[in-house]
């Protein structure tokens, strides 16, 4: 009667003949070593007496130890996986049976073709599993289906503990590529200079969650972010528009690349030097990266087996959080839509980490600060669900005094197109509020000492802000852009770390 492991054997593709090779080919020629360790794992080599032997050459590569049969049948030893009836023939049998080193990459390549076989067949017989059980539902396990075949197709497992001696590595490559990087913040840029120094732009599976009342310009950021990763980030964003049409997201787009009033381009009473302006904005949209799905009744399986299927993928922009349906397109309300809320907020973070792009969620916030005095933002005002501030990795606010007939602040300074972006948590650095101007008329924001600024809405505003800025009219004790803004516009106002993070 055949043993367990023979019947395994018999089950899951592998070549005994290639893995063989492989192992031959190292001990006969050194100089395939670099290349073998490069392109295979430990997990690609199926026969376990291979796998150990490959684990022994894998560790003494790690430590620029020299690879030969003698060396490694030594280190055989020392880890406790050498046979003395055994390895030493079969570490020449590999060698003898080896036809060349000099084909060690058509080897790897049926390794790499076996293992994929494998991890086909596990992740088959694990959604086979799954079924049986009958306690999911069918969008459940295509969800999962999808998740472990995207992890197949990355080369990576969808489980499993990983040496941290792996992880050290990746560690090494990326802080070897920020480096050689001309760019002074890691992440992708906003196009925002002071929020991209606070926030250290927008990093790779980073769940950003941007909250505000209606009309504050929640849509407005994100479009200015989309435009500018779109333009210049040379990968592809994702817009993911559940609220607005993609023809008027177009116009938004346009409004904000040509600085022409949106109200002209929605009436379409547009002057000869606007129509200009037009053309070369849609010139320069249509040469972007820019991608826009407008399907108003998307879950987070939706939207994440759409972004798998996209190359070169650099950002993803969903507007907004609680329009989302959940998994089974099922919508809920009361105390099941705060589950629901909680639901979709975990899943795009687990979607941020297996794309590993930043996901940049806007969300709605509730009527809490309308009733107090301060009508500043706060944690507390996250709408339907605390489990939103809890997944988030960066959790901001858009505040505009002037929305709510706030003329000046507490230092006189008029608000007339100032916002405020409250950065209420921050996982990897520190809380902090960041001064921008809001340009109505184009429904963009703009750094506070953009040139490109359009006339302030008062010419007695913009002369004020223009004393402040320059100092002519500092307050006693202060000075400058800074000192006019207040400690309370200050960006570098407040420095505490976020004790929200969970770590």
């Amino acid at each position: 009667m055949p043993s367990e492991e023979e019947l395994l054997t018999r089950q899951m593709p592998h070549s005994t003949e290639a893995e063989q090779s492989v192992l031959g080919s190292m001990l006969i020629d050194a100089r395939c070593v670099p290349e073998v360790i490069e392109a295979l794992r430990p997990e690609d080599f199926y026969i376990r007496q291979n796998r150990e032997i490959y684990e022994t050459i894998y560790s003494m590569f790690n430590f620029s130890l020299t690879i030969d049969p003698v060396t490694v049948l030594e280190h055989m030893k020392q880890n406790g996986v050498y046979d003395e009836n055994t390895s030493r023939g079969y570490l020449l049998q590999l060698m003898d049976t080896t036809p060349t080193a000099a084909n060690v990459v058509e080897y790897i390549g049926i390794l790499k073709d076996k293992t994929l076989l494998r991890r086909v067949a596990e992740a088959a017989g694990d959604l086979t599993a799954l079924i049986q059980q009958g306690t999911e539902t069918g969008q459940d396990i295509l969800e999962a289906a999808e998740q472990r075949i995207y992890a197949i197709r990355q080369g990576r497992a969808a489980r499993g503990l990983i040496p941290i001696s792996n992880v050290l590595i990746d560690v090494y490559d990326r802080l070897t590529e920020l480096a050689a990087s001309e760019s002074a913040i890691p992440g992708l840029s906003t196009g925002l200079t002071d929020l991209d120094r606070a926030i250290s732009g927008l990093n790779k599976s980073d769940l950003i969650l941007l909250a505000a009342r209606p009309g504050m310009g929640k849509t407005s950021m994100a479009l200015n972010i989309l435009l500018e990763a779109g333009k210049k980030s040379g990968k592809n964003v994702a817009f993911f528009s559940l609220e607005m049409s993609r023809e008027q997201l177009a116009l938004r787009l346009i409004s904000s690349e040509c600085f022409v009033d949106n109200k002209k381009l929605v009436t379409g009473k547009l002057t000869e030097e606007d129509w200009e302006k037009v053309a070369v904005a849609a010139d320069s949209l249509n040469r972007s990266r820019i991608f826009i799905d407008d399907d108003s009744s998307v879950s987070v399986a939706d939207i994440s087996a759409k972004c798998r299927r996209m190359d070169n993928l650099g950002l993803v922009i969903i507007d907004y959080l609680q329009l989302m349906q959940s998994a089974g397109g099922r919508t809920y309300s009361g105390e099941n839509r705060q589950q629901v809320v909680s639901d979709i907020s975990r899943a795009l973070k687990i979607m941020a980490k297996e794309l590993d792009v930043p996901v940049l969620c806007l969300s709605q916030l509730s009527r809490a600060n309308e009733s107090r005095s301060d009508k500043r933002p706060m944690l507390s005002d996250l709408r339907e669900s605390g489990a939103i501030e809890q997944d988030a990795d960066i959790v901001a606010f858009i505040h505009r005094p002037e929305y709510y007939g706030i003329n000046q602040d507490e230092n006189g300074m008029p608000t007339a197109g100032m916002a405020e972006i409250i950065l209420a948590k921050h996982r990897n650095g520190a809380v902090c509020d960041v001064n921008l101007r809001f340009l109505k008329e184009q429904a963009r924001f703009a750094d506070v000492e953009d040139s490109m600024l359009p006339p302030a809405q008062a010419a007695e505003s913009q002369q004020a802000y223009d004393d402040y800025a320059s100092g002519s009219n500092s307050q006693p004790g202060t000075s400058g852009l800074g000192a006019a803004m207040g400690g309370e516009f200050d960006v570098n106002r407040s420095t505490k770390i976020d004790d929200e993070a969970p770590f």
